[in-house]
């Protein structure tokens, strides 16, 4: 016992913290010699001294309340977690911060409290660099969210310009094959530039976290309806066949991240497809809907599967000409982590791939099953009823642009730059007119504004289309469906301005 006990001894002497036992009065008992070198005291200074002597004057009035309180419940427990800014004091009068663990013990009839002291700040200074660190970051990342809200405007405007102007040209020039040629090839270089904006920005925005879910209910019909209607022309020109499947699902989602989702699978299966297929089906399971986006394509190598969804990377046959940046699966990736989806890809080189996409089935809401459905059950009307257009635009070289391209379709067009003029010129709205206009616009009031005012002054759901540089965070704010109104994105697709137009006038 008293070799075991001498050891003991020497252990709380030479222990890497120093220690103290105090008894109930605050008065220190024992000191070992580690304390010397971190208070400045040799331990025959302290024994006997009271245990405030070590604590900065500020803090003494709260010690004894504390120490009283931990006398009446004795437990072990450290004094950091209780007292915010715990300092000692040295000999010098000098101070650091401390990090104080307490174990209460009895000897007879007596109470002690023995205490492991111990600088901490080399921890503090970690502590607080990470603190500073993480607020830094949520600032970088506020400014990110906030520049990528901006840049998603402003960065589309005059994308939306010259796709406007180009379309314009591509009317003026169809007569003349040499600079119809040079147009298309324009035309070209406008879609992969906003390709290539919508990826930076849609990856930047779903990396910062900038983007929540938005939960409603979600026809897969009308999802499916859209696609084909979005994909067809792409899918013809390399005389692919589009099919969907027949369904009757409605999940809860949010609508635009799933179709997001859904757009860059089937855009990614139709450019690595040169002959056959592209076909989005269901399949049911027991805990999850699973949609399968297969092609006829040129398949991925074994070895190269699990890269293909990482950021900028791409991958296809020898001498195959560079499509975007290769952001389209990383997106799926992100949205789908958003959603709360797992995807999976088999492929065979040579043959094709599948991308499975897991929905959890407690977000379906309604399913029934149903036969494929035939290709080509989805189709765009060529029909262009000419009715007038009023257009909102605050952006001059937009609204010229657009003009000039429904003017050339047959579309009488008149335009306002400001609230206060498209008021006025919508007091003259006429059954059969079209309201066209940019949802984000200088001043307190946006599109959306402008056209529910309209409709309680007209009594009814005047017809509408919203165009928008950050369509994502528009939809987020409308939330729900809003009669006779379609939401297209900047740069528009002029096909699909057309076919809202067409679909609007005809109801």
């Amino acid at each position: 016992m008293a070799e075991i006990s001498s050891i003991a001894q020497r252990l709380l002497q030479f222990s890497p913290d120093a220690m103290l036992v105090v008894d109930a009065r605050g008065i220190i008992q024992f000191s070992n010699e580690t304390s010397s070198s971190l208070f400045g005291y040799r331990p025959e200074q302290l024994i006997g001294r009271p245990i405030k002597m070590l604590i900065p004057e500020r803090f003494q009035a709260r010690h004894g309340a504390h120490v009283s309180s931990f006398l009446r419940e004795l437990s072990s427990r450290e004094m950091g977690a209780r007292i915010s800014d715990l300092f000692a004091r040295r000999a010098d009068g000098s101070e650091f911060p401390a990090g104080i663990r307490l174990s209460p013990f009895t000897d007879g009839e007596q109470r002690f409290v023995a205490a492991a002291i111990r600088d901490v700040t080399e921890r503090r200074s970690i502590s607080d660099a990470l603190v500073a660190a993480r607020e830094d970051a949520d600032r970088a990342n506020r400014a990110k969210s906030r520049f990528l809200a901006t840049a998603s405007h402003d960065l589309r405007q005059p994308l939306q310009a010259i796709r406007m102007m180009n379309a314009s040209m591509r009317k003026l020039t169809q007569d003349a094959p040499d600079l119809s040629e040079i147009v298309r090839h324009q035309e070209l270089a406008i879609d992969s530039a906003t390709r290539l904006l919508n990826a930076l920005l849609d990856i930047s925005r779903l990396e910062s976290g900038a983007v929540e879910p938005q939960l409603s209910p979600v026809s897969l019909t009308a999802a499916f309806e859209h696609l084909a209607q979005e994909f067809a022309s792409s899918a013809a020109a390399k005389n692919l066949q589009l099919e969907f499947s027949d369904t009757q699902v409605v999940m809860s989602t949010d609508r635009t991240l799933f179709a997001q989702l859904l757009q860059n699978l089937i855009g990614n299966a139709l450019k690595y497809t040169e002959r056959g297929y592209v076909r989005i089906s269901q399949a049911a399971e027991p805990d999850a809907l699973v949609l399968k986006i297969e092609d006829s394509g040129v398949g991925i190598p074994s070895d190269k599967v699990e890269r293909i969804f990482d950021e900028y990377y791409q991958i296809g046959p020898q001498g195959a000409q560079r499509l975007g940046v290769g952001l389209g699966l990383a997106i799926v990736r992100e949205v789908a982590r958003v959603l709360g989806y797992s995807v999976s890809v088999a492929s065979t080189l040579g043959k094709g791939t599948c991308v499975s996409v897991r929905i959890p089935r407690h977000r379906l809401l309604l399913e029934t099953q149903a036969p494929a459905r035939e290709v080509g059950a989805v189709t765009v009307t060529n029909g262009r009823p000419r009715c007038r257009v009023i257009l909102l635009e605050d952006n001059d070289s937009v609204r010229v642009a657009t003009a000039l391209f429904l003017s050339l379709e047959g579309f009488e067009t008149r335009t306002s730059a400001t609230v206060a003029d498209a008021q006025a010129l919508l007091l003259d709205i006429q059954p059969g007119d079209l309201f066209i206009t940019d949802y984000h616009l200088d001043g307190k009031l946006t599109g959306l504004d402008v056209l529910q005012q309209l409709r309680s002054q007209q009594g009814r759901n005047i017809p509408a289309t919203l165009l928008s540089g950050d369509l994502q965070s528009m939809m987020r704010v409308v939330k729900t469906s809003i009669p006779q109104c379609r939401f297209l994105s900047k740069p528009v697709d002029t096909n699909a301005l057309l076919s809202a137009i067409a679909e609007l006038s005809a109801n």
